[in-house]
């Protein structure tokens, strides 16, 4: 059963598509209602004035449920620069696995974090090359791989002393992770070994697991290949886990500017 209601705040109407439907998490042994909150997101690109105004309090709103849902061990998706995201607290561990359950994801694929600035990623990553160099590819389509601290919690991927770590060049990626205050646990939107989705009405079968959809509208990139994924955990050296849509332009970067050679793996 669909029910269709709004919110009225400060004057700004929130269109929200509400989807109550039972659902049975395994991770936590139980049955439970949940209620999917399927929010609209507004592009931020008119030039007047009230206009922009009315969006920074969509935005805003959009945000707070967001960060609510997050903060109470929900799993939410999100539009991000590359491809739609199922997110939740990475510090969490039982909504860590609320996300493998839903994807339907091998307990032995790691999952990447999200954080908001690069300042952000010396508090759970072992940092082994330049600022710089970081900056000069964040924001943005990349994923590095680097050593984790110990400040991260222990049950996200286990299994490894590496993890996987994006700052989204998208603005209402970045504020969420901002306002959340902690690291947000990232994977693609879809049942594992399933396409990529660069649309939100792309993954309508798992919208009943979540707690709330952010529909930022299609993805501009229609590449569906996702961010590029390189290892950086070796000092010098680099190796490319996963080409995606920015391989070229990393691999300038590193090997250009930085003079990091590739792993012999990779060659």
């Amino acid at each position: 059963m669909v029910l269709f209601s709004y919110i009225r705040t400060a004057g700004i109407r929130l269109n929200i598509d509400s989807f109550t439907l039972n659902r049975r998490f395994r991770s936590v042994g139980m049955c439970k209602e949940l209620k999917t909150r399927v929010l609209r997101l507004s592009a931020q690109s008119s030039a007047d004035p009230s206009s922009q105004q009315q969006q920074q309090q969509e935005w805003t709103e959009i945000l707070s449920a967001t960060v609510k849902a997050l903060k109470a061990g929900q799993v939410v998706a999100v539009p991000t620069d590359t491809i739609y995201g199922l997110a939740c607290v990475a510090q969490n561990s039982a909504a860590v696995r609320r996300v493998y359950d839903i994807k339907g994801r091998n307990g032995d694929k790691p999952l990447a974090i999200c954080v908001g600035e690069i300042q952000d990623i010396y508090r759970f990553c072992k940092v082994s090359v330049k600022e710089e160099l970081l900056r000069d590819l964040l924001p943005g389509p990349v994923t590095l791989v680097l050593e984790r601290s110990s400040t991260l919690n222990g049950d996200l991927n286990p299994f490894t002393k590496l993890i996987g770590v994006r700052v989204p060049d998208h603005p209402f990626m970045r504020r969420l992770c901002q306002m959340c205050g902690e690291p947000l646990a990232l994977t693609s939107a879809n049942v594992s070994a399933q396409t990529s989705s660069v649309a939100a009405n792309e993954f309508e079968d798992l919208w009943p697991s979540l707690a709330v959809v952010v529909d930022g509208g299609p993805i501009g990139d229609k590449s569906r290949l996702g961010s590029t994924v390189v290892d950086l955990s070796v000092c010098s050296r680099y190796r490319i886990i996963r080409p995606g849509c920015a391989l070229s332009a990393t691999v300038q970067v590193l090997e250009g500017k930085y003079g990091l050679l590739e792993d012999p793996v990779n060659q």
